[in-house]
Formats: structure tokens, sequence, C-alpha cells
């Protein structure tokens, strides 16, 4: 783990930095001794006490016998339990929205950056304005928190599928049909408390979060494609979001298609094109209906599920050439089908991808239902175990509740 550095620093942002690297080592390790800490952290044991008692008494970590450490991976030791270090889940949270064009999805987490819970209703995005649609989804996010568990609430993060740029303000979301918006902005003005917020594109997120929970997609170069009624992209490289020079690297939905029937691969095989193909042979068919039917090798449903396939790995190769991920990674409703067609995308794959370029490693990410959502919680974490959190100064320390920015 990479530990922050200022040179010159203050004393006050020295012991930010320790603050931080302290929270960050905790989440990503679990809970780990003082001299564990301090290796981690390069520096002494005596340093590493300091800065835990000062975590303690902010009641953000705590201190635990060895053998009742939460999900502790740490390895027996001969004698005596030792004490350990550990993250205290609920001192605050952080709630995640998406706003997708059928469905609000909200999830919240916890210090130890798990769901404590989450929730999925339908919304008919394409018949809301932005006001009706934010309105929502505040009040489901927060319809089972006490207002006296507010103080707790450490930031909240909101995602659509549209184009934005770094401080949230969407130039264009087509599918929903909004376009120059403060989305930030909006947001605060329906919360019921004063909380940090963040906004990002649906697909963006997606990555966020996945590199968030699952490490090994933070190595390298990772491809994340959401496929819903829109198809949105993102990239993350060692870790970090790759935006672009205006934010809109990963749109990969506007790609064209060699059928020129299609205006781009978005219309080519997102939600809306399944369901509007299919229903001429099932007039009553939703997306489980049509899911269910490949799974049962209706023929019908096979066919179109070949077709799908095809488009995909279209877009797997030209995703390939610009960017030379070293996977890809499909979340959504619509890339369920995916497992159900793998050898067939492989198959197309190779027929198309030139025998110089390797093929990425293709993953259906199976937790993805909540995936944008938590990772728009992820971002607000993410704020919170950094220098950007003035909870982590000296002067603030002492009381989460009063920290909200």
């Amino acid at each position: 783990m990479t530990r922050v550095t200022f040179p010159n620093s203050s004393p006050r942002r020295i012991r930010q930095s320790n603050a931080v690297a302290t929270l960050n080592a905790l989440h990503r390790f679990g809970p780990l001794s003082r001299a564990e800490l301090a290796r981690h952290m390069g520096v002494n044991r005596s340093s590493a006490g300091n800065i835990v008692l000062e975590l303690v008494e902010a009641g953000l970590v705590r201190e635990v016998p060895e053998n009742e450490a939460a999900n502790s991976a740490a390895q027996p030791r001969a004698g005596r339990p030792g004490i350990l270090v550990e993250l205290v889940p609920d001192a605050v949270f952080f709630v995640g929205i998406e706003i997708g064009v059928e469905h609000i999805t909200c999830v919240e987490i916890d210090l130890a950056g798990k769901i404590v819970r989450s929730s999925t209703r339908r919304f008919e995005g394409r018949n809301s304005g932005p006001e009706e649609a934010v309105r929502t989804a505040i009040d489901q996010a927060f319809s089972e928190i006490g207002k006296h568990d507010l103080t707790r609430c450490q930031g909240l993060g909101i995602t659509v599928p549209g184009q934005m740029d770094r401080n949230g303000f969407i130039h264009v979301a087509p599918i929903l049909g909004w376009r120059n918006l403060d989305l930030p902005a909006l947001t605060r003005t329906f919360l019921p408390a004063e909380v940090p917020v963040s906004a990002e594109n649906d697909a963006n997120a997606f990555g966020i979060g996945t590199t968030y929970s699952q490490h090994e997609a933070a190595n390298g170069v990772t491809f994340f494609m959401v496929i819903e009624t829109g198809v949105g992209g993102g990239i993350v490289i060692d870790g970090k979001l790759f935006r672009g020079g205006n934010g809109l690297a990963g749109e990969v939905g506007h790609l064209k298609t060699r059928n020129s029937e299609y205006r781009n691969l978005e219309q080519a095989f997102g939600r809306d094109r399944i369901l509007s193909s299919y229903r001429q042979f099932d007039p009553d068919a939703d997306l489980d209906a049509f899911l269910s039917d490949v799974r049962d090798r209706v023929p019908e449903a096979v066919q179109f599920a070949e077709e799908w396939s095809s488009l995909l790995a279209f877009a797997v190769v030209q995703i390939s050439r610009l960017i030379d991920p070293n996977r890809i990674v499909l979340g959504g409703s619509v890339a369920e089908l995916y497992p159900m067609v793998a050898a067939r995308v492989d198959a197309h794959i190779r027929d198309l991808q030139a025998a110089t370029f390797p093929i990425p490693e293709i993953i259906f990410d199976e937790n993805a239902a909540y995936g944008s959502a938590f990772g728009a919680a992820c971002m607000m974490h993410q704020r919170f175990v950094s220098l950007d959190n003035q909870l982590l100064n000296k002067d603030a320390v002492s009381d989460p509740g009063n920290s909200a920015a």
C-alpha cells in the first residue's frame, strides 16, 4: 500500500495523512495489530499508537482482542491473544443512488464498505423531470433512516446514464431527456441534512464500485460495460478512473455498427432493441421472459441471442483495438444474457480479432444488481478516507456528526 506523504507538511497535515493511511489499511486488510499498522504506514509503533488513539476517540476505530476481531484474517498466534485495531462499521455511513430509465436503486454502505441496506423500485425515468426523479430517489434512500441517524451520514453519491463532467454537471442524458443540469446542486435541495454530495456517470460508478470491492480489478486496464436500456462504459487504469479529456472516455454505446439499421451499439443491443424485436414473436415478453426463453432454447429467443452475441463481440474487438484492456467486466440487467452465450461471443471475437491482438478476459459481475448505486456510495467512502475529509483534521476529529461539508 502506498503511503501519502507531503514534503514540508504541517504537523496537522501529517496527522491527517497518517489517519487516512490508517483507515485505508484497516479497510483493505481488516483488523491489524499496531505493529502491522506501523509497517503498512511506514512509521514507528509509537506513532501508530498515537494515530490509533485519536481515531478511537473519534469513534472510527476500536481495539479488540484478537479472537474477537470481526472478520479477522490474521493468523492465530501462540500464547495470549493480542490486541487488534479494527474499523467501527456503524460509526458513519454513505448513501449511493442510481437513477435509471426504469428503476431507482439506493444503497447504504458502512465504514467497512459493506452494504447495510438496499432497495430497488420501478420508476419511469423517461417520463419524469430531473426534479421529480431526484426528489423520489432521496425519499426512497432516506425513508428508513431516522433523523437522529442523519448525523452519521458522511456523503451521498448519485449516478445517472448521461454525459457529465468531473463536477457532476450533466451536459446531456439523452435516454432520460435531461440537459445542462447541475446534478449535485439539485440533489442538495432535496436532502434532509447537509452532507457532501457527488455525481457520476453510471458506468464510471459501476467501475469504481467493482474496483473498490474486488482488488484484482484494480490491476492493469479494466473496461466496465453497463448494458441496460442504454450501453455505457468506464475505464479504470491501475485502480484509477480514466475520464478522458472531456469526461467522455468509455462511451462505447456510441460506436457505429456494421449494420446500417442501427445508428450505434446502444440502439443495437440495449434492452429496448431486444424487447422491441422479441415482442414481434411474444407480444407480452419482458426481459426476464426473454432470458428464460434463451435458457429453454426457444428457437426465436436463441436467434436473437445469437445476434446479440455478435454485436457484443464487435464491441469487444473495437474496445480491444482502442485501449487494449486486460479484462472487460459486464454489468446491468441485459448483461445477464452473456453467460448463456459466452461461447458464441468468444467465437465471434476470434473471427473478428486480428491474430496480433490479445483477447481480454470477459467477466459477468453476478453482484452487479446494485453496481452503479454501490459505486456511487463508494465514491463518498473514498472521499471520507482521503485528505478531502476535514473530519480527519485535529480540530474536527472528535465529532463525526459535525463534519458535513
